[in-house]
């Protein structure tokens, strides 16, 4: 946003930062050492996230979908069928640019988390250091309790976009702090829908707070949040029209809109209970009380607010839809963004005092506290996500899984590969082939981004629980394992993808009821909008229908969805 008020250029962009007196650049060595103690908390989480560097299976899904992009058949999972498996839309087209020049995509993606991760390190320093303008030493204080964190530690790489998301986090509060006016400050601000859809509610408070601090013009408020919608709302015209759906496929066949509060307390409690996370926030509370009376340096009141609003809203969105089945990974985000004002603090007092308790602390977590259910998926369904490949596996730093260590995975890519290399169209349900209608290979599996890996790109990788396969997404919720609340019946799968005779154990009068509900209504319409030639009139149709076609479910049983299709 353009200021009403002129402020002096500063020259050097670190230093700048640095600057303690918001008007002119420092003198003393002191930004010197104060740049280095920025790089020291990015310095230990890259060391930790090297330490425990892997690839999740999720993260292969975004790997496919580049590997699609790469050979021409566009931004999807599947080749012929427009689905939006990547939730983190900019981490896939970052992705997509770094596999280019041939680079291994998983590779990248391992690697480019802990880069990313390292870097938001870095930037939440320098925006403690700028929030509270002091000449005073300053001390760890929120870092130490993201460094003694077991899942900041798995998350830093994971294959995910959580690294992205702790960069752009990190970032877009360093210039809140640093830049309130620019126009750049506007427009990474409004980048949060890409990095995840959830994170639009941070760019709403930063948005929120840098009107506050600046108190532009109209016209230059305007401009500033033309600056900041341009790129996400030019990207959901292009996604309701190609994809035909107001959301990334996992968000509708995760029912981002549900409320499941008893399970998102029962998640939240898996996070905050074992590593006590309570005792810092107590410390950390305690220690901010005496500033209102003076006794502590007093940073400015919106900038510091507005991550700790923000991160509390993130926590509570994802306490509302039920959490997740990875252990502590939704509330990462939430948690960088609730201690950047104290990611580094001056001494006071009071600061040293909660530093010395945090520290202490930060040893016996990252030392001791561990989940009861490490290396394994716990009684509520959350899973030690990285501890599960390392075992399913057998190795300490999986990449490429080949799942040494969980035969069935092993037999199914043995079974889907076979196939492929002799080109008949088959299609495997449960791991049992049957003839499928097109294309050669169809594979069905719950493990999508190791199902993605074996299943050639001109074949199909389809998962019942619809993170990349529109029926399945667009069925009713079942009561399972959070995060995967769907199960499309596999007669609806033959119907859809099978020929010939029906494999033993499904119902014919099913099957047939099946294939009569998907040339009916909505549901005949959701193929036309995923699977018919993109043409300028497809796409209009896919926008004028995205609002009712994302919200339409239909009955697993498929007797039931044929007379409410059909014969309705």
């Amino acid at each position: 946003m353009t200021p009403t008020h002129s402020s002096a250029r500063e020259p050097d962009a670190a230093l700048g930062l640095l600057n303690s007196n918001r008007g002119g650049p420092l003198t003393s060595p002191r930004p010197y050492v104060r740049v280095a103690l920025c790089l020291l908390p990015a310095l230990l989480i890259a060391v930790a996230g090297f330490r425990r560097r892997w690839m999740s299976d999720d993260g292969h899904i975004y790997v496919r979908t580049v590997r699609q992009i790469l050979a021409g058949n566009g931004p999807v999972f599947n080749a012929g069928e427009r689905a939006e498996s990547s939730t983190g839309t900019l981490w896939q087209w970052l992705l997509a640019l770094a596999g280019l020049p041939g680079i291994d995509i998983a590779t990248a993606a391992m690697y480019g988390g802990l880069l990313l991760t390292a870097a938001g390190f870095a930037f939440a320093s320098l925006g403690a250091l700028r929030l509270y303008s002091t000449d005073r030493t300053v001390l760890p204080l929120g870092c130490l309790v993201l460094l003694a964190l077991p899942p900041v530690w798995d998350f830093a790489t994971s294959g995910l976009e959580t690294g992205l998301a702790t960069c752009w986090l990190a970032g877009a509060w360093l210039l809140l702090v640093a830049r309130p006016w620019s126009i750049l400050t506007s427009a990474v601000i409004g980048l949060g829908p890409l990095v995840r859809p959830d994170l639009g509610l941070v760019s709403a408070v930063f948005l929120g707070a840098q009107w506050l601090m600046v108190r532009p013009s109209r016209w230059a408020a305007l401009g500033g949040l033309g600056a900041a919608l341009a790129l996400p709302v030019a990207y959901e015209i292009f996604r309701v029209g190609y994809y035909g759906q107001l959301m990334p496929l996992p968000g509708v066949t995760k029912e981002a809109s549900q409320s499941l509060w008893t399970r998102g307390i029962a998640y939240l409690a898996d996070f905050v209970g074992p590593y006590l996370l309570w005792m810092p926030a107590l410390l950390i509370v305690v220690a901010v009380l005496p500033s209102g009376r003076g006794r502590t340096v007093m940073p400015p009141l919106v900038p510091a607010l507005a991550p700790v609003v923000a991160g509390a809203l993130c926590w509570v969105y994802v306490i509302k839809v039920g959490g997740d089945f990875m252990h502590g990974r939704m509330f990462l985000p939430g948690l960088l963004l609730m201690l950047l004002p104290v990611f580094l603090v001056p001494v006071t007092r009071a600061w040293a005092i909660a530093t010395f308790g945090v520290a202490l602390w930060a040893v016996v977590c990252a030392s001791w506290l561990r989940i009861p259910y490490v290396g394994l998926i716990g009684p509520g369904g959350v899973a030690d996500e990285r501890g599960v490949y390392v075992r399913q596996n057998a190795a300490p730093h999986p990449l490429h899984h080949d799942f040494a260590g969980y035969g069935a995975n092993a037999d199914y890519a043995r079974l889907v590969r076979d196939a492929a290399r002799a080109g008949t169209p088959t299609l495997f349900l449960a791991r049992t082939p049957v003839t499928a209608n097109s294309p050669a290979v169809t594979g069905v599996y719950s493990t999508l981004g190791f199902s993605g890996t074996v299943v050639p790109l001109d074949g199909a990788a389809l998962d019942p629980i619809g993170l990349a396969y529109p029926l399945a997404a667009h069925s009713e919720r079942i009561n399972g394992r959070v995060g995967h609340d769907k199960r499309l019946p596999e007669a609806w799968i033959f119907a859809d993808r099978g020929d010939g005779a029906l494999p033993d154990g499904l119902d014919p009068a099913g099957v047939a009821a099946a294939r009569r509900a998907l040339g009916c209504g909505q549901l005949a319409e959701l193929r036309a909008a995923t699977r018919d030639p993109m043409t300028p009139d497809r796409f209009w149709r896919n926008i004028t229908g995205s609002w009712e076609r994302t919200s339409f479910r239909f009955p697993n049983d498929p007797v039931k969805a044929e007379r409410e299709l059909c014969e309705g």
